[in-house]
């Protein structure tokens, strides 16, 4: 025989109720995925159609490399020095944010740039290096930058990777810094921004907006990694084109000069901050000029006999 189990009024009101509960968890779980999706579609920027003389320069199976005459302001005073830009085209790996080993249909074509700086302050020297990744088709932020610099105090390196926001990892040997982990909302990177001229300069960010300072200003300043207001402009004199970045409460100016037509070479650059700490501190002005421009694979020229080509660069 059969027993009924019987439910007394108010604990059948207690069982529709959090079912009710519970769908409604369900509910708003799913709402939260469909925002984020349709939040991450509504940023999604058109792709950039590539030029055929883009495709011809870029595509060629060469790197651009050109080395510039480098004075440096640092501890307040200015150093003399070298700087070379190394811009290439490779495949690269969103997810794992890795330049990609072959073909993958996940791949996304990036153009990257390989910033170095090297001097002395005294007797020890500075090596210094900054990586970014862009989108040839211009429609998102830098997929990931990465900065060191070495000299005899210690090294520091920091590193930023376009995720769902932007996820930074830096180390440091000063003790106010040491070892972070953390995150920054989107913004623009000026790191981003010498990739973004040699791709797509009448699309450069202009007026009052928000911009994260360069890796190695942040880190040889000492300052905090986050979006500073900033006031951009375009000017074009004689074939060139400069680009200056102000940022008031950094006391800050770049100014990068470009040629205004393609392939828009970057002939020189001029960076004024505060230099030195202390009693020391003063407004000094950093200069890169251009030496040489030379386009080869420079992986493949890795030999004794290829020594010579840095004759060529002026290094």
């Amino acid at each position: 025989m059969k027993t009924r189990t019987k439910y007394s009024p108010s604990l059948l009101f207690f069982t529709i109720l959090l079912a009710f509960s519970q769908s409604c968890k369900e509910v708003e779980k799913e709402t939260a995925k469909d925002m984020a999706l349709n939040k991450e579609k509504a940023e999604e920027l058109p792709k950039k159609e590539l030029s055929s003389e883009f495709k011809k320069y870029w595509y060629a199976g060469e790197a651009e490399i050109t080395s510039y005459k480098l004075e440096q302001a640092r501890y307040g005073e200015i150093r003399d020095g070298e700087a070379v830009l190394i811009y290439v085209t490779e495949p690269f790996l969103k997810k794992k944010q890795v330049k990609a080993d072959g073909q993958n249909p996940d791949n996304i074509p990036v153009l990257k740039l390989n910033g170095t700086k090297n001097y002395l302050t005294g007797i020890y020297p500075y090596s210094i290096m900054t990586s970014s990744f862009y989108p040839v088709r211009d429609n998102d932020h830098a997929l990931k930058v990465s900065f060191s610099a070495q000299e005899w105090c210690g090294q520091v390196y920091a590193q930023l990777n376009n995720r769902e926001n932007f996820d930074v990892m830096s180390h440091s040997y000063f003790e106010t810094e040491a070892d972070q982990n953390f995150e920054l909302e989107k913004a623009t990177l000026e790191n981003e921004l010498w990739n973004k001229i040699r791709i797509a300069p009448e699309s450069l960010p202009t007026g009052n907006l928000k911009i994260i300072p360069s890796l190695e200003h942040i880190r040889l300043s000492h300052r905090e990694l986050k979006p500073y207001e900033a006031t951009a402009s375009l000017s074009d004199k004689n074939g060139i084109t400069s680009y200056k970045i102000s940022y008031p409460e950094l006391e800050r100016t770049l100014t990068i000069n470009f040629t205004s037509t393609f392939p828009y070479r970057i002939e020189s650059w001029s960076d004024t901050f505060i230099s030195g700490f202390g009693k020391n501190a003063k407004q000094m002005t950093s200069t890169a000029t251009k030496i040489k421009t030379l386009k080869t694979p420079y992986w493949q020229r890795n030999g004794n006999k290829h020594i010579s080509l840095r004759d060529s660069l002026g290094l």
